[in-house]
């Protein structure tokens, strides 16, 4: 094994090596959210606009740049989840072995709501994929057989099944970005305590614009203000 192969075995395994691939992952996925929202309320301009936007995006680099896209951030998401989930796990094992009784009620609690909130993002990420990109679903394929994104957004959540699990999974992902935008600061060592304060404000300010940007489009569709 090459040096190089064992610095990153080394870096992976260590805590603060799975920290910063949280942080430096969380970075991307972070700006991949706001660049998603941005695209998507395009969708209350009108469907010319949105259709082109999406049009931009499948040809950018000739087709192959959509790819490289899904590519990294599928990349970012997996080693995000993974990272977290060995941290998670080896925090509540050093916990356990601190503390007796209440203590390791209350962390056990609180690890089984991270785990079941995590679940539920990540099945809210394939049923998207399998929704919107791979189109299982021959009554949206349909639209983007047409050329009509927008029309296949707008069918998709005029199913309130469909909407009611976007909103949910949107909720929960929201309530990690509150804790995570955060974090990713005092990972870096860019938070102080004179900073906290205002990262701690900007965290909750982006949670909030991406929250309310999301949700918003789902429950425009079925109220009929988007059609």
């Amino acid at each position: 094994m090459s040096n190089s192969s064992c610095s990153l075995c080394q870096f992976w395994s260590s805590s603060i090596g799975k920290k910063i691939v949280v942080a430096l992952t969380g970075i991307v996925l972070v700006g991949f959210l706001a660049g998603h929202l941005a695209g998507n309320l395009l969708v209350y301009v009108g469907a010319e606009d949105f259709n082109e936007y999406a049009e931009f995006l499948h040809g950018m680099a000739h087709g192959a740049g959509i790819w490289i896209a899904r590519i990294v951030l599928l990349t970012c998401f997996v080693l995000h989840i993974v990272a977290t989930i060995q941290l998670t796990t080896a925090n509540r094992a050093a916990r356990e072995n601190r503390y007796q009784c209440e203590g390791t009620m209350t962390a056990s609690r609180s690890s089984r709501l991270m785990i079941w909130s995590g679940l539920t993002i990540l099945a809210f990420v394939i049923f998207h994929i399998l929704h919107y990109t791979i189109r299982v679903d021959s009554d949206l394929a349909k639209f983007a057989d047409e050329g009509n994104p927008y029309g296949m957004l707008v069918e998709g959540f005029k199913n309130p099944l469909v909407s009611i699990f976007y909103i949910i999974a949107i909720s929960l992902l929201c309530s990690h970005l509150s804790h995570g935008v955060a974090s990713i600061f005092q990972t870096l060592g860019l938070r102080s305590r004179k900073s906290a304060g205002l990262i701690d404000g900007l965290a909750k300010a982006y949670t909030a614009v991406i929250w309310i940007g999301f949700i918003s489009i789902p429950i425009a569709v079925l109220a009929g203000f988007v059609k």
